[in-house]
């Protein structure tokens, strides 16, 4: 059996070392194949943006030997290019000044490397300048960035949106040397976790191809389903023999855990850092959501009161990775970026997509969920478990009086609701956390032929219809009646409840409620 490389991100190691390299050099000869030259690449963090810019690196340093027995090993023409790799990750960005001080430390270092020496009293526009052309002599240069949007993101989820400005500044000036470098350069390559930033940061850079989302580019990072099958294959015979489960068993269960991301709709992979993690530690865990909590989002969302039940199946335009910055923080835009939300799917009218974006898996919904239920009810990761095991006891002895005495009792805990101001979207988030993470098989807005139900819980015998209104239960009961909400589940052999539920807004919690049958 190979290595698992659990954090590493650098290429020479995969030869050197013994470990498992999911070969991707085809995708990645097909980037400079077709002529292309300029290109920019998002993916959530732990996804392998680094690995590839480092793959790239040693493949323009003409490191063929590296390669072998990788699919690139004899279809190219093997040349050696000076290589600017900068990874922003260990840049010091601590105020714009340190920022400029150590790019140009940087862009001194490559000089050294390279045998060239650069003006010390130029700045750091000017030293990246001199470099290229200096470099240039020795053949075209290729430049590989990875992690551009680093310094940016830090301030803004510190809040400290000036900070952020300024920092863009520096880098805006810094990537404008590249355009005005074209006749030096061979090949350019730019990652980052997200765009929000890179509309400003490259105004100057504006020959990027952005392959984010093109669909011969949507399985360059990440892992197949045959590539995980092939692969890793003795570590899932390993893994059916400790946990004692059948092979397609596990199979299914990784899939539930892990896959789902997708950048087309169509070509979907699992996180590599998960998938890495699963066969080393041989047992199930967040381990991708766990390596970076979601606090600035979950702020994010609840300062602008947005209804989470969205996320489930949120139809947005193209034009919603590309239109946003710093002062403009579009939520589905960063849940994307951020990988909370993916692409499920692409629907095509005339010439216009509509992309529908939802969690990718099970990892990423219970654990972002979870994450959020506690900013909503501000309530610590351990009492929310505690909140929502009960309530989970509740649904399975199908017990709707216990379970609506416990939704009463955590809203009664909430020091200070959040989206009270009268509307029912609060309390419809809080009900829809609890359903969708107590394990009950819930569909939230479920869409009838004449309207959207507000929730439809289903347990092992019944089915539960679900509708919301503030003050009134009847009125709740009687929508359901009125729009017929229940006949779309008339024939799946189980009782049906119908479940009116009333929200006083003077309490400030959930008020009477009322079951009936169809």
């Amino acid at each position: 059996m190979k290595n698992l490389p659990l954090g590493v991100q650098t290429f020479r190691d995969f030869s050197e070392k013994n470990y498992i390299y999911v070969d991707k050099t085809r995708q990645i000869h097909d980037l400079f194949a077709r002529g292309g030259k300029y290109y920019f690449l998002s993916r959530p963090r732990r996804f392998g943006k680094s690995l590839l810019i480092s793959t790239l690196a040693e493949l323009f340093s003409g490191n063929k030997e590296l390669f072998k027995g990788l699919w690139i090993y004899d279809k190219i023409e093997w040349t050696q290019y000076p290589v600017i790799l900068i990874d922003f990750s260990k840049i010091d960005y601590e105020t714009p000044e340190k920022l400029k001080e150590s790019i140009k430390e940087f862009l001194d270092n490559t000089a050294i490397f390279y045998g060239v020496t650069l003006n010390k009293k130029k700045s750091y526009k000017e030293s990246f300048v001199e470099l290229i052309e200096k470099l240039s002599a020795k053949g075209r240069v290729i430049i590989l960035v990875d992690e551009y949007d680093k310094p940016i993101i830090e301030y803004v989820e510190a809040k400290e949106i000036d900070t952020a400005k300024k920092i863009r500044r520096v880098l805006k000036n810094f990537y404008g040397v590249i355009k005005a470098s074209d006749a030096f350069l061979h090949f350019v390559f730019i990652t980052g976790v997200s765009k929000f930033s890179r509309v400003s940061v490259f105004s100057d850079l504006n020959n990027l191809t952005d392959i984010t989302l093109m669909d011969r580019f949507s399985t360059l990072l990440g892992y197949t389903e045959a590539e995980l099958e092939h692969y890793f294959s003795p570590y899932m015979e390993q893994m059916v023999q400790k946990r004692g489960m059948s092979r397609s068993y596990l199979s299914e269960t990784i899939h539930k855990w892990y896959n789902g991301y997708s950048w087309d709709g169509e070509n979907f992979v699992y996180n590599p850092y998960s998938i890495l993690n699963l066969f080393n530690a041989n047992k199930f865990e967040n381990y991708w959501f766990s390596t970076g909590t979601p606090t600035f989002l979950t702020r994010l969302i609840k300062s602008q009161k947005t209804d989470i039940t969205e996320f489930e199946n949120l139809p947005v335009k193209s034009y919603t990775f590309d239109s946003y910055d710093i002062e403009n923080l579009e939520i589905p835009a960063l849940l994307f970026q951020t990988g909370y939300l993916t692409v499920k799917k692409i629907t095509v009218k005339g010439v216009k997509e509509t992309f529908h974006l939802s969690y990718p898996n099970q990892e990423v919904r219970d654990s972002f969920l979870t994450h959020l239920f506690g900013e909503l009810t501000q309530k610590k990761m351990n009492l929310s478990t505690r909140v929502l095991d009960r309530m989970r006891e509740a649904v399975e002895a199908d017990d709707m009086e216990r379970f609506v005495q416990e939704i009463k009792a955590l809203f009664a805990s909430i020091p200070q609701p959040i989206f009270i101001d009268g509307k029912e979207a609060y309390y419809h988030s809080i009900i829809y956390l609890v359903l969708r993470l107590n394990g009950a098989e819930v569909r939230a807005e479920d869409p009838t032929n004449i309207g959207r139900i507000d929730a439809v819980v289903e347990t092992e015998k019944k089915i539960y219809i679900m509708e919301f209104k503030m003050g009134s239960e009847q009125k709740a009961l009687e929508q359901i009646k009125d729009k017929k909400y229940y006949e779309k589940y008339l024939g799946k052999g189980k009782e049906i409840v119908l479940m009116g539920i009333g929200i006083d807004p003077n309490e400030r919690n959930i008020g009477n409620y009322l079951l009936e049958s169809p």
